[in-house]
C-alpha cells in the first residue's frame, strides 16, 4: 500500500460528490474526504468496533495517530483517493484507493458498525471504481481476512470477475473495474430496491404526522387531517401544532419530537421559511420522509429556488426523502393502508393504475375525472416542484408492486432523461406506462422545476419513449381513455379490428378512423337499427371466434324508448370472456359504465375484463391503435446488437484518452485520427487528401491512382443545391486541372472552399449518419438521406444508445424518404444491412465514448454492394460528467443545486 504523506495538489472532480440512497430507502451524502475531516474521522474511528478496526487494518489499532490522520485526511485526488459517507454531521464510513503500480490500485473500506449491512461497502465501491477509472486505473486489487465474509461478499456481488488467493493468511482479490454488463446490472438491480424501498414508506405508512394541522376551517392543515380520518386511513394520525392542544378531536403535538410513538412520514403544510425547522426537528425523531405541501419556494422565483435547494440539501443530509414541494400529496386505495395524505377531498376507488403528476393545480381535477370514468387508481403521487422524488422514484416502486398494472404519468419535465430512458425500458417490458408531456414543442418547463435544458432536437425525445415502450400520448383525456383499456381488456395479437354495430354511419366513421390510425378493418358487421341484444352476442362471438380478428369495436345507439341494458349485459359477458380486446361507444358514455362492469375479487371498482366506453368511435379507435403500437413493441425482442464481439472498445480509448492527454480543452481530430477512431469499429473512411493548390490536387489524384473526385467540402456549399461543388471522373492531370479551373471560377471565395481530392465512388444514394453527446440527456443518433432537403424537411430519425437489435432497421426504414432506398419506381435497391450496420457502429461509439461530443458522417453513399463512408468530422472533449449515473448509483441534483458541507 502506498504511504506517502501527499498532500493535496489537484481539486477532486465536482461530481464526486452526491446525494445517495442506501438499501433500507434513507439517504446519505458521499464525497471525497478533506483535510479539515481530521476531527470528523477521530470521532468515526472512535465509534467503530475493535472488530471492525482488525478486519480493516489487520492488527489491533485502538487510536489513529496524528500522521494517520494526516495521511488519510490528505490525498491528491489522482493516486490516491478517499470518499466519505454522511450521514447528518457524522461521518459513517470511508473508501479509499492508493496507487500500486500504472493502472491498478489497493481498495480498501471501513464502515461504523450500526450502519453495516445498509449496502455501504457495495455504493463506496461503485463511486471509487468509477473516480478509477476517470483517473486511468483498470485494476483494483483489495487485501481481505478470510473471515471477514462481509467484505468478500461486497467484491464478489458487484458484478466484477474476482480472482482471489491467499497468501500468508491474507485472501487477495483482484478485478477490472471495467463496467461490465453485469456490473451494470448489479448496480441496477440495487438501486431498483432502494428507491423501491424508499417509496414504499410513503404509501404504506404506520403512522402520520400533519405538521401545521389547525383548528380552523377551510385552512390546508385542517383538510389535511379530515381527509386522512375520513379517509379511513388505518394507522395512527398525529396533529402537530404548537398553539393548540387539540384538533378535530385529537391531541395536538407542539413538535414532532413530542409525538410519543414513531413517525414514518410527516405531511408539512407550514409557511415556507419554517419549513427548514420541521426538517431538523423530523430528522430527530427519526421520521422516514416529508410530503411539503407548502408553496413559496422555487415556483417564486430565485429566493424561492435557494429555499428549495437548501430544503433538498438538508432533507438528504439527515436521511430523509421529499416529495414536494409544493405538492398535493400522496393516496394509496389500498383497504390496508386507506391513506388519502392529500390535499383531494376525492378519494378514488380501488383500481389498477399508478398515477404520477407533477402539477398540484391538475392534481385534484385529475382525480376527480378518475373517478366520473370508473377507471380507479392504485397509487397516486402530485409531486409539485419534484425537488427530490420524481418520476424515476415512483416507476422503481410501480414495477414490483402487484396492485399497479398500468402507469400513468403527467410530466412537466425530465430532470434525468438518461435514467427514466433506463428504467422505462425495463418497467415497460412488464407494466405499460402511458405518459402525457406538457412542453413537448417547445421544451419549457413551470417555473418550479429546476432542470437543465435538453440540447436534442424534440424528436430525439419522443424517440426515447417510442424506444423505451413507453406510449406517449397528446393530451390527458386520451392519456385516460388508452388507460381504461389496457386496465380492463387484454392486449390485442396484431391490427386486425372487426366494427359490430346498429348504426351505419357510426360504423363507416369507426372504419374511417381506424385506417387512418393504421388499423386494418377486415370485418364490418351492420346489425341494422333494430337490432337486439341476441344479435350482438352472435355477432360478438362470432367476431372474437374469427381467426382473422385481433380486437372488436361495438358500437350501440340504442333506439327510441328502450335503456340497452340487455345489450349491455351480453357486452359485459362477452367481454369477461374474451382474450381480444373490446371497446365500444355504448350510449356515448365515457370511462367504464356501470353496466359494463365486471365484479373484481380485488376489490377494484371495475375488474379485468370491463368493457370502456368512449362517447366517439374516432376516440375508441386511436385509443386501441395506442395499444396496439405498445403489443408490438412489447413482441419485439429486445437483443443487442449480434457483431459487437468486432469492436475493439481498448483501441478507441486509447485513441481518445491520447488525444485529450495532449489537447486537454478539446480537439477536432483530423483526417488519419478519424480513420484510427472509426476503424476501431469497423467503419472504413475513404482516404481523403486536403488540397489548396492545383499542383497539391494533381500530386493527390496521381498518388490515388486517378479516377478520382475534386469537391468542396465547406458546409455552405455542400449544403447549396444550385452551386455544383463537385467534379467527377477525374482519371488524368488535364482533368484534374481542367476540374480545378472550373471549380475555382464557379465558386465565389475558393480559397474558403476546403478542396479535397478522393477516389471515386461507385454510384449510390447518399444517407447522412450522426450521433452527438447532449450533457443532460447523453447519447443521442440521428440517420436520414443526404442533403438540404432532409434537413429543410426535417426528415430525420432519432435514436437513444444503447440500440436493441431492430433499432437500426426502424430508424432506416421510418423516414420518410426511406423509399428511395428500397427501389422507388426502379430504381437499384441498396444494400440496407450494410446501412444498418454503420449505424449500430456509430451508435456504438457514441454510447461507449462520452468524450465523443459530436460525431458526424455527412456523406455515406449507399449503393447496391455495399456504402462508401466518404466523409466524416468528430469532436471530442474532456467529460466533466461522465454519465456518471450509468455507472454509480446517485440522487439528480437540479442544476445551480450547493451540495451540504
Amino acid at each position: 500500500m502506498t504511504t506517502s504523506d501527499a498532500v493535496t495538489s489537484t481539486p477532486p472532480p465536482r461530481h464526486w460528490e452526491a446525494d445517495v440512497l442506501l438499501r433500507d430507502g434513507k439517504t446519505a451524502h458521499i464525497r471525497p474526504i478533506r483535510p479539515e475531516d481530521a476531527g470528523l474521522l477521530v470521532e468515526f474511528y472512535a465509534r467503530v468496533s475493535e472488530e471492525s478496526k482488525y478486519y480493516r487494518f489487520f492488527s489491533p489499532m485502538p487510536h489513529l495517530s496524528d500522521r494517520d490522520v494526516k495521511r488519510f485526511t490528505q490525498v491528491d485526488y489522482v493516486t490516491r483517493v478517499a470518499l466519505v459517507l454522511t450521514s447528518g454531521d457524522n461521518m459513517i464510513a470511508v473508501g479509499r484507493y492508493d496507487l500500486v503500480e500504472e493502472g491498478k490500485a489497493e481498495v480498501a473500506f471501513l464502515v461504523e458498525d450500526g450502519h453495516q449491512g445498509r449496502g455501504i461497502g457495495q455504493l463506496l465501491l461503485e463511486h471509487l471504481a468509477q473516480a478509477g477509472r476517470e483517473r486511468g486505473i483498470e485494476r483494483f486489487i483489495a487485501e481481505v481476512l478470510p473471515d471477514n465474509h462481509a467484505m468478500i461478499h461486497t467484491f464478489k456481488d458487484a458484478g466484477y470477475r474476482v480472482a482471489s488467493q491467499y497468501d500468508e493468511g491474507v485472501m487477495e482479490l483482484e478485478f477490472s473495474i471495467d463496467p461490465t454488463d453485469t456490473a451494470i446490472g448489479v448496480m441496477a438491480q440495487r438501486e431498483h430496491r432502494a428507491e423501491s424501498a424508499s417509496i414504499e414508506r410513503f404509501f404504506r405508512p404506520r403512522s402520520v404526522a400533519v405538521i401545521g394541522a389547525s383548528r380552523r376551517q377551510d385552512t390546508i392543515g385542517q383538510a389535511l387531517v379530515r381527509h386522512l380520518v375520513t379517509g379511513d386511513f388505518t394507522g395512527r394520525v398525529y396533529a402537530v401544532n404548537p398553539s393548540a392542544d387539540a384538533v378535530s378531536g385529537m391531541p395536538s403535538y407542539k413538535t414532532v419530537g413530542e409525538i410519543p410513538g414513531e413517525v414514518d412520514v410527516a405531511i408539512v403544510a407550514v409557511p415556507a421559511e419554517a419549513v427548514q425547522d420541521v426538517v431538523l426537528d423530523c430528522a430527530a425523531k427519526g421520521v422516514h420522509g416529508l410530503v411539503v405541501i407548502s408553496s413559496g419556494f422555487a415556483e417564486t422565483g430565485e429566493e424561492g429556488r435557494v429555499r428549495q435547494r437548501r430544503l433538498v440539501g438538508l432533507s438528504r443530509s439527515y436521511g430523509l426523502r421529499l416529495i414536494g414541494p409544493n405538492a398535493l400529496g400522496v393516496i394509496n386505495t389500498d383497504p390496508e393502508v386507506s391513506l388519502n395524505a392529500s390535499l383531494s377531498s376525492v378519494m378514488p376507488p380501488r383500481g389498477r393504475a399508478g398515477f404520477f403528476c407533477q402539477s398540484g393545480a391538475l392534481g385534484s381535477a385529475i382525480l376527480e375525472k378518475v373517478n366520473n370514468r370508473g377507471l380507479g387508481i392504485s397509487t397516486f403521487v402530485s409531486a409539485g416542484n419534484r425537488a427530490d422524488v420524481s418520476g424515476n422514484d415512483l416507476l422503481q416502486y410501480w414495477l414490483e408492486d402487484d396492485a399497479t398494472e398500468v402507469v400513468l404519468l403527467y410530466l412537466e419535465s425530465i430532470g434525468n432523461p438518461r435514467k427514466f430512458s433506463r428504467i422505462t425500458r425495463r418497467v415497460s417490458r412488464k407494466k405499460p406506462i402511458i405518459a402525457v408531456r406538457s412542453g413537448r414543442s417547445t421544451q419549457g418547463v413551470p417555473m418550479g422545476h429546476a432542470v437543465r435544458k435538453i440540447a436534442a432536437p424534440s424528436q430525439a425525445v419522443d424517440a426515447m419513449f417510442r424506444q423505451s415502450g413507453v406510449i406517449q400520448v397528446d393530451t390527458l383525456e386520451e392519456m385516460f381513455d388508452v388507460a381504461q383499456l389496457l386496465a380492463h381488456q387484454p392486449l390485442p395479437r396484431g391490427r386486425r379490428v372487426a366494427v359490430v354495430g346498429n348504426s351505419d354511419a357510426l360504423g363507416l366513421l369507426a372504419a374511417d378512423a381506424a385506417t387512418s390510425v393504421g388499423l386494418v378493418v377486415n370485418k364490418q358487421v351492420a346489425l341494422g337499427a333494430d337490432a337486439g341484444a341476441e344479435d350482438f352476442e352472435d355477432a360478438l362471438d362470432a367476431a372474437i371466434d374469427d381467426p382473422e380478428v385481433d380486437a372488436v369495436a361495438a358500437i350501440y345507439i340504442p333506439p327510441l324508448n328502450t335503456s340497452g341494458e340487455d345489450v349491455a349485459n351480453v357486452l359485459a359477458a362477452v367481454g369477461e370472456q374474451s382474450d381480444k380486446p373490446i371497446v365500444s361507444t355504448f350510449l356515448g358514455a365515457e370511462g367504464v359504465p356501470e353496466l359494463l362492469r365486471v365484479p373484481d375479487v380485488a376489490g377494484s371498482s371495475a375488474g379485468r375484463g370491463s368493457v370502456p366506453s368512449y362517447p366517439a368511435v374516432e376516440a375508441a379507435v386511436r385509443a386501441l391503435a395506442r395499444v396496439v403500437e405498445y403489443a408490438v413493441w412489447l413482441r419485439t425482442p429486445d437483443k443487442g446488437a449480434a457483431d459487437e464481439e468486432l469492436v475493439d472498445r481498448q483501441a478507441a480509448r486509447r485513441v481518445v484518452n491520447e488525444l485529450l492527454m495532449h489537447h486537454p480543452e478539446g480537439h477536432d481530430l483530423t483526417m488519419p485520427e478519424q480513420r484510427e477512431l472509426l476503424a476501431a469499429y469497423g467503419i472504413e473512411l475513404w482516404e481523403t487528401r486536403a488540397v489548396t493548390t492545383r499542383k497539391q490536387a494533381l500530386d493527390a489524384g496521381k498518388e490515388l491512382g486517378w479516377d478520382v473526385v475534386l469537391k468542396a467540402t465547406a458546409p455552405h456549399l455542400r449544403h447549396r443545391p444550385d452551386l455544383a461543388h463537385v467534379w467527377r471522373n477525374i482519371d488524368g492531370p488535364a482533368d484534374m486541372s481542367d476540374a480545378w479551373r472550373s471549380l475555382n471560377e464557379l465558386i465565389t471565395e475558393p480559397e474558403t472552399a476546403g478542396f479535397v481530392v478522393q477516389k471515386n465512388a461507385p454510384p449510390g444514394v447518399p444517407v447522412g449518419i450522426s450521433s452527438m453527446e447532449d450533457p443532460l440527456f447523453g447519447p443521442v443518433l440521428s440517420f436520414g438521406i443526404g442533403g438540404p432537403l432532409t434537413e429543410l424537411l426535417g426528415d430525420r430519425s432519432f435514436r437513444i444508445p444503447p440500440l436493441a437489435e431492430h433499432d437500426a432497421q426502424d430508424m432506416v426504414r421510418e423516414i420518410k424518404a426511406s423509399p428511395i432506398l428500397f427501389g422507388y419506381r426502379g430504381s437499384e435497391i441498396v444494400d440496407v444491412t450494410e446501412i444498418e450496420r454503420l449505424v449500430r457502429r456509430v451508435a456504438q461509439i457514441q454510447n461507449d465514448l462520452p468524450q465523443v461530443r459530436a460525431l458526424d458522417l455527412p456523406l455515406v453513399l449507399a449503393g447496391a454492394n455495399g456504402a462508401a463512408v466518404l466523409g466524416s468530422a468528430i469532436r471530442i472533449e474532456p467529460v466533466i460528467d461522465p454519465r456518471s449515473d450509468w455507472f454509480v448509483r446517485r440522487l439528480s441534483t437540479p442544476p445551480g443545486d450547493t451540495l451540504p458541507d
